[in-house]
């Protein structure tokens, strides 16, 4: 099977919820030994005994991505542990800021950046080096967002984010193709995760779904399955795209002549 991650060593981080959490949960269904990486070592451990409980084989490292030192000890921990990295899914993020620019300071600015741009920036970094002294390429996949191409009231910060990810793993691509290493983006719309919970509520969801062509938010099971095939065999021959997976949400538009358009 394509999709088999029998003896792969793979590295989530933001793996303690949402989207991360169901990320390496499937990545354990599928046979690999996972590594997950959040700040909250709690949490942490919860997803790995989810996974012992399955039968899989997992660790947990308390990380915070926006830390060079954290970052560079977290893949660290991870070769000490099985011994390599195959694959990397880097999805630790925060919402950070929203507002008008004029109500928004210096430190919003940088604590998004810091986490969202420079923090994937740092992992790509750590987990490229190592996989280049393997030697036998690997695959990462980093979380961007459909607001990386489009905006909302207040997004500024949020989008320029993850629009430089966008770009980030383009630029990345090109450089590590000639020794195997694979590099895409996953772009959510809006999905049903703790994270979308803090943020929205029935009322504030509805001109979303109602947007949307399959009228629903997606779930976390459903962006780890992107995920995972992106990371797998099944993609070998897909890199530096940023794939979306928002139920039609940016193709916008209405469904016929005679909805009142």
């Amino acid at each position: 099977m394509e999709q088999d991650y029998a003896g792969k060593t793979v590295l989530v981080t933001g793996g303690n919820s949402g989207m991360g959490r169901a990320a390496a949960l499937l990545f354990a269904r599928r046979g690999a030994q996972v590594a997950i990486a959040a700040r909250r070592a709690s949490e942490l451990d919860e997803v790995v005994a989810e996974i012992s409980e399955l039968g899989g084989t997992a660790v947990g490292i308390p990380t915070d991505i926006a830390d060079p030192e954290q970052v560079s000890a977290m893949v660290e921990q991870v070769v000490a542990r099985f011994g390599k990295l195959d694959t990397a899914f880097n999805n630790a993020g925060v919402m950070g800021s929203w507002g008008p620019i004029d109500e928004l300071t210096p430190e919003d600015f940088d604590k998004t950046i810091n986490v969202n741009l420079r923090g994937t920036w740092l992992c790509a970094r750590a987990e490229i080096a190592q996989m280049k002294r393997q030697g036998h390429g690997g695959a990462i996949v980093n979380t961007s967002s459909w607001l990386a191409q489009g905006v909302l009231q207040g997004s500024g910060l949020y989008s320029a984010s993850k629009a430089g990810v966008d770009s980030l793993v383009r630029a990345l691509a090109l450089e590590c193709a000639d020794v195997g290493i694979r590099i895409n983006n996953v772009n959510p719309g809006l999905i049903d995760t703790p994270m979308m919970r803090s943020g929205t509520t029935e009322e504030t969801a509805k001109p979303f779904i109602d947007h949307t062509p399959m009228r629903r938010v997606g779930t976390a099971e459903e962006i780890a399955e992107a995920v995972v095939w992106l990371c797998s065999a099944s993609a070998s021959f897909v890199t530096g795209q940023s794939l979306l997976v928002d139920g039609g949400y940016t193709i916008g538009g209405h469904r016929g002549f005679g909805d009142g358009a």
